[in-house]
């Protein structure tokens, strides 16, 4: 039986991205044996007991050869089963049961024992890397045909089987098939609608309407400027104040994201895996962990270095619901990607950088009771229990909060008789309408993410507007970073009123949500 070496090109996921593997199988003469080289996991290194099994039970013949697959480059470590499809292939080519012309072609899948081709994880990155590389065609699972043609600027062929992906490639004038255009789905910016919640990490049965939520205007007016310009929101009250009826009205406030951010979102859920992917991700993803996840299950980790909740709330929102309770460990973790909107996460051998570029909605109660500072009910906690409750909430974390909103029982009379506030739909109009002012001026950044100097450009401060601030920031003793977040949310405030140059009205308010509930939080701590 004449052997030979084939070569082709394939996939393997790092973090996020997509990395072109160079798949090499070479059948001599020897003792029979399958031998998989180039730093293959533990996943990977069993593909030779599933690429045997797709070979015999397809109809193939599982040659007596010495069999050695090289991944290239040989020092970047592969992991999941995508390069099944592409080992079987060269097994077939090596031993000259299917001759074919691989120029400009990828294949990625994984096989099971009967030769079926299934979805992988990160097939969308993947696709973009092969694409990158240059290749014009790529085989992908016939179940994730419609996630693959997400990818522009190459055509992708769903296969079903192994035998199915042998006789594409045996084909010399395959028909075409032409990549469908991008589609948009979703709704208009600010509308409110049943499904929404599918966008939520936290398995919401329904998204409420802002309009549910009765009173509480400054907190409602602080989680508007917080959608608005990206900025971090921390509601603190008792329980029953409306902190959790609150958050969940986030997924109807946000506006669809532009084709990049639909795009960058529709990749981390490509890597997540979590549910079939049909079309781009155009409503943001809204995650609200449980208190109890762990440091990995918030920043990202594992084996795999598969993406935290940090990454998975890109483009989007994270809400963390009775902040205190979580590990001390994963709030410090919050601190790098609200600072820079990235996270590094470090194993042994293996590194990878996460986007984190989220907006942080946290909630929490006054102390262990929930009482203290209420109007209507004493605290019951013993000596120095509220204290110790705000500590778990370091002071660094503390300072990259932007907006503190002090929520308190709403009265009955309130609730039943008062008129209906404003609903989602008419508030999320406002933020869709600020986002797009500031996107414009600030080169695709949110004002929650300015640079200093970037900052003060945007805020076009004349001399009464600068004495202002700078009288705001020393009568409260603001840092260099309080008085940026402080200028922050004055510019979001302002792009909400429709304004041009912020105004001494604008810092006034942005210090109402700043300073005098971080002044009761610093003066529990103390």
């Amino acid at each position: 039986m004449p052997l030979v070496l084939a070569t082709l090109l394939s996939a393997t996921l790092h973090g996020l991205a997509g990395r072109v593997v160079r798949v090499e199988v070479d059948v001599a003469p020897g003792l029979p044996g399958f031998t998989i080289v180039g730093l293959p996991d533990a996943a990977l290194s069993e593909a030779r007991e599933r690429v045997r099994g797709a070979l015999r039970n397809t109809g193939y013949r599982h040659p007596p050869r010495r069999i050695t697959v090289n991944l290239a480059p040989a020092e970047l470590r592969k992991s999941g089963a995508s390069l099944d499809l592409a080992i079987a292939m060269g097994v077939l080519l090596g031993s000259e049961q299917v001759t074919a012309d691989l120029a400009g072609v990828g294949l990625v899948g994984e096989l099971g024992l009967g030769g079926e081709v299934r979805r992988v994880p990160g097939l969308l990155p993947m696709a973009l890397a092969l694409r990158d590389r240059g290749v014009r065609r790529v085989l992908v699972p016939e179940e994730a045909l419609a996630e693959a043609r997400l990818a522009p600027g190459v055509e992708v062929v769903g296969v079903g089987s192994l035998g199915e992906a042998a006789a594409c490639l045996r084909r010399s004038r395959a028909r075409r098939r032409a990549p469908e255009p991008l589609p948009r789905t979703g709704i208009g910016p600010g509308v409110a609608r049943v499904g929404v919640a599918e966008a939520a990490g936290g398995g919401l049965d329904r998204v409420p309407d802002l309009a549910e939520v009765r009173g509480q205007f400054a907190a409602r007016r602080g989680l508007e400027i917080a959608l608005a310009g990206g900025h971090a929101l921390l509601l603190i009250g008792p329980p029953g104040a409306g902190k959790t009826l609150l958050a969940r009205t986030i997924p109807s406030l946000l506006p669809d994201l532009d084709d990049a951010a639909a795009l960058a979102a529709t990749v981390v859920a490509s890597v997540a895996s979590e549910a079939p992917i049909t079309e781009l991700q155009r409503r943001p993803p809204v995650r609200m962990p449980h208190h109890t996840v762990s440091y990995a299950g918030m920043v990202g980790g594992g084996p795999r270095l598969t993406p935290g909740e940090v990454t998975l709330a890109d483009q989007g929102c994270l809400v963390c619901d009775e902040l205190p309770e979580f590990g001390r460990d994963v709030l410090e973790a919050l601190r790098q990607p609200l600072e820079e909107g990235s996270v590094a996460v470090v194993r042994v051998g293996r590194w990878a950088t996460f986007p984190a570029r989220f907006t942080f909605v946290a909630a929490m109660n006054p102390c262990p009771c929930g009482r203290l500072g209420t109007a209507a009910s004493v605290c019951s906690c013993p000596p120095g229990a509220p204290q110790r409750y705000l500590r778990r909430v370091s002071g660094p974390l503390r300072d990259r909060i932007d907006l503190w909103a002090a929520m308190d029982r709403v009265p009955s009379e309130l609730l039943l008789r008062a008129p209906v506030p404003e609903s989602s739909a008419e508030v999320g109009e406002r933020i869709a309408a600020a986002r797009g002012r500031q996107m414009a001026r600030n080169a695709g950044v949110p004002n929650g993410r300015l640079g200093a100097r970037a900052l003060r450009e945007a805020c076009s401060l004349d001399p009464a507007t600068v004495a202002r601030a700078v009288l705001l920031s020393e009568r409260e003793g603001l840092s260099g970073r309080g008085t940026d977040r402080l200028l922050r949310v004055a510019r979001t405030i302002a792009d909400l009123a429709g304004r041009a140059a912020v105004t001494p009205q604008d810092l006034d308010e942005a210090a109402r949500f700043r300073i005098p509930a971080d002044r009761f939080a610093l003066g529990l701590a103390g």
